[in-house]
Order: C-alpha cells, then sequence, then structure tokens
C-alpha cells in the first residue's frame, strides 16, 4: 500500500515503542516523516533501520522536548519547512509514572501532565496552521484504556490521557468545518518503553490482584507496538476520512 505517497507527516516519539512503529510504517507507505523525541540515542537508531529498509530519504530526525513550550514552536517551524507543509501530526511521545496516589508528589503530577496532556496541546496548536494549509488534515493522538478503565497506581497517567480523549473531541468539533480530522487511539496491553522493563515503575508493595482485569481476551499476550501503528496509518490516511471526534481502543479484547 501507498497511502501516504506526498503525505507530509510530523510524528513525536519516534525514538522508540509505537512512536517508532509508526514512523517506519508510514515511511513503508511512501510518506515523508519528520520525527522528534527527546532521545537522541533513539532517533538515530530509529534512522539507521529506515537506512537499512531503503527509506532513509523520505526520513528526517531532531530532538525535541515536547514539555518545552520555545522547544515545540521552533521544532514544528522547522519541521514544516523540511517537509514543505504539514498534512498529518501523530502525537505519540508520553510518559508512565505509577505511585499510590496519597504518595504521589505534586512534582510527580505535573511532570506527567506537562508531558502527556500539555506537550500533546502544544504540539497541536503549533501545528495547525500548517495543517489547514495542507492536503486532508489530520491529527492523530494518543489517550490510553486508562481513560476509560481503572488502571491502578497511575491517576495521574490516567487523567493526562483522559484529559487528552476529551480534548480530541473538542478539536474535531471546533475544526470540522476547515476540514481537519481530530481522532485519539487508546491502546492497551501493547509492549513498549513504558510498558517493560522500569517504564510503569510500580509501586514495590503493589497488589497484582487489582490487574486481573487487565489481560487481553485474544492472543498470547500483550501485542509488539506496530499493532497500533497500523491502526494510526489507516486513522490518518483517506480509510479513515469518514472517522473523527472519538478513539479507537486497541487492546486485544482486555476491556471488553
Amino acid at each position: 500500500m501507498n497511502r501516504y505517497e506526498g503525505r507530509r507527516v510530523l510524528i513525536t516519539g519516534g525514538g522508540s515503542g509505537i512512536g517508532r512503529a509508526t514512523v517506519h510504517r508510514i515511511l513503508a507507505e511512501g510518506g515523508r516523516v519528520h520525527t522528534v523525541d527527546v532521545d537522541e540515542a533513539g532517533l538515530k537508531a530509529t534512522a539507521e533501520q529506515a537506512a537499512a529498509a531503503g527509506v532513509a530519504e523520505r526520513l528526517t530526525t531532531a530532538v525535541l522536548d515536547i514539555s518545552d513550550e520555545r522547544s515545540v514552536r521552533e521544532g514544528v517551524g522547522a519541521a514544516v519547512e523540511l517537509l514543505g507543509g504539514l498534512d498529518v501530526l501523530v502525537n505519540a511521545a508520553g510518559i508512565l509514572r505509577s505511585e499510590h496516589t496519597h504518595k504521589t508528589t505534586l512534582e510527580l503530577w505535573n511532570k506527567v501532565l506537562t508531558v502527556n496532556l500539555t506537550g500533546t496541546f502544544l504540539m497541536i496548536r503549533e501545528a495547525v496552521p500548517a495543517l489547514l494549509a495542507g492536503d486532508r488534515p489530520v491529527v492523530v493522538n494518543f489517550s490510553s484504556t486508562s481513560a476509560s478503565f481503572a488502571h491502578p497506581y497511575m491517576s495521574a497517567y490516567a487523567a493526562s490521557k483522559g484529559g487528552i480523549q476529551a480534548m480530541t473531541h473538542a478539536l474535531a468539533a471546533e475544526y470540522s468545518k476547515q476540514g481537519l480530522r481530530v481522532v485519539s487511539v487508546a491502546p492497551g496491553s501493547i509492549e513498549s518503553g513504558m510498558t517493560t522493563g522500569t517504564g510503569p515503575g510500580l509501586p514495590e508493595d503493589t497488589d497484582w490482584s487489582l490487574f486481573a482485569k487487565l489481560a487481553p481476551v485474544i492472543g498470547q499476550g500483550f501485542a509488539g507496538p506496530e499493532t497500533v501503528a497500523g491502526v494510526v496509518a489507516m486513522l490518518g490516511s483517506e480509510d479513515g476520512a469518514f472517522i473523527t471526534g472519538t478513539e479507537i481502543r486497541i487492546d486485544g479484547g482486555t476491556h471488553c
């Protein structure tokens, strides 16, 4: 499929996980991609993988902190210049921190909200003018199953993703008459940097019985990030042309 031939795409979080998988999926479908991340080494690895796949000429990368207003303003401006415009924005960057709510510091709370929610807002705000001048423009945001279902020890993360989900609906209505679609994906039970290793950082005294309902009903466990990347690619293409102001849950039936 070449659904992205001639389309210009900006993807945050392309240095790892779902963001990286989305970069590779859209490159494979013919798109021109500029991806940003705070992880310079991760971006280098993504670029090396693109080179190995023979598509490096359609990929550019840059370090960008989505939680910093100046970084976003300058980074989005540079991306639009490099791409010669903008048709699709994918807000895949985010962090997950876990703690008992009564032990959650204001610093931790603000960090999660600033990166996930404010960072998504800043990217959209700076990209909207270029998107409105683009071709069949789309914003794909990243919510989470935690926005609608109980995920213990993740109140800050859930609040940030619930905010993204609500913002998606508001933006879709606001820009509908200008041809901009705004949608979100809500991944769950997906392997990524946030769900493996030290990503979630669950408390030492975690009550694992609280996670009894957080297992997919299909497959053999968590799915790979490419599972989400395929849905993102659909939403940003003409195959998703009648989808806006909503979210698509991708969790293997965990919350069915």
